[in-house]
């Protein structure tokens, strides 16, 4: 997914961030500030970081109008080392005070979700496995998230409900069973996921033909043993209790995917300055 900021989703969170903030205008901007000053401001890191976000930056100067350039010097993706620039704009000083806040919020949650998920990535370089996001996202900025979780080198997951097949336990327990839910499940004619939590339903679940199988909060040892069973009948994605201290392990078993929330649900806003001065 790439860093794509025509979506209707997108202008609407902007939007909401813009109004919730500044509402019928900057008071203090306004009584201090003289209507034509000019100036530039330039967003600064201030820590090792990977960028995500620059782009909403022209989209948010445009709802507020009175800009005249915005240099993006770094782009989704890319690594930034403090002290180093990774956007300027330049135009009217009021407006450029007026959008700080909203600015930095998007920058600095956006790359904290992308740097949270290059470190990620980093622990598991050199094996087979890659790390997937989840929908473990703040509620109305997934796309966002996503984007920004992607920048930092994961693979996205299911968007929502309504673009993958993923049997939860609770989906098994109201269908009736792995059997009855993965029958339910293969008429839709799409790919299906299903999570296990015992031998048992593993066993189930290959007998049935599944062809992904998610295992969830198992120990390195268990699913070492249900790899090994596996054998290469399924593709294998783990979840549950895995972090950047034990990602790696689980990922030398030999798991072809590592499902991780805590990219989204747990990534720290990461240190980013705004630096304004008159032209």
């Amino acid at each position: 997914m790439s860093f794509d900021i025509t979506h209707p989703d997108i202008h609407e969170t902007v939007w909401r961030a813009l109004e919730e903030d500044i509402g019928p205008g900057d008071i203090t901007s306004e009584a201090c500030v003289p209507a034509d000053r000019k100036a530039e401001g330039c967003f600064v890191a201030r820590e090792p970081l990977v960028v995500a976000g620059t782009e909403l930056l022209p989209l948010i100067y445009q709802m507020r109008g009175g800009i005249e350039d915005v240099t993006l010097a770094t782009t989704s993706g890319q690594r930034a080392e403090p002290g180093q620039q990774i956007a300027c704009a330049r135009g009217n000083a009021r407006t450029l005070l007026e959008c700080e806040r909203v600015a930095l919020n998007f920058l600095q949650r956006l790359s904290g979700v992308a740097t949270t998920a290059r470190r990620y990535v980093d622990e598991v370089a050199g094996t087979k496995c890659r790390i997937l996001d989840t929908r473990k996202t703040t509620p109305g900025l997934r796309r966002l998230e996503k984007m920004s979780a992607a920048a930092g080198g994961v693979s996205n997951h299911r968007m929502g409900l309504f673009d993958a097949v993923l049997i939860k336990n609770n989906h098994t327990a109201a269908a009736g069973g792995v059997r009855a839910a993965l029958e339910r499940a293969y008429r839709t004619g799409l790919s299906v996921e299903i999570e296990i939590h015992s031998h048992a339903e593993l066993e189930e679940a290959l007998a049935c033909g599944a062809k992904r199988i998610l295992l969830d909060n198992f120990t390195l040892e268990e699913v070492a043993e249900h790899i090994q069973f596996i054998a290469g009948r399924a593709e294998v994605e783990l979840s549950g209790g895995i972090n950047l201290e034990n990602v790696r392990a689980y990922a030398q078993t030999g798991a072809d995917f590592i499902s991780c929330g805590a990219i989204t649900h747990s990534a720290v806003a990461v240190d980013i300055n705004f630096r304004l001065k008159l032209n």
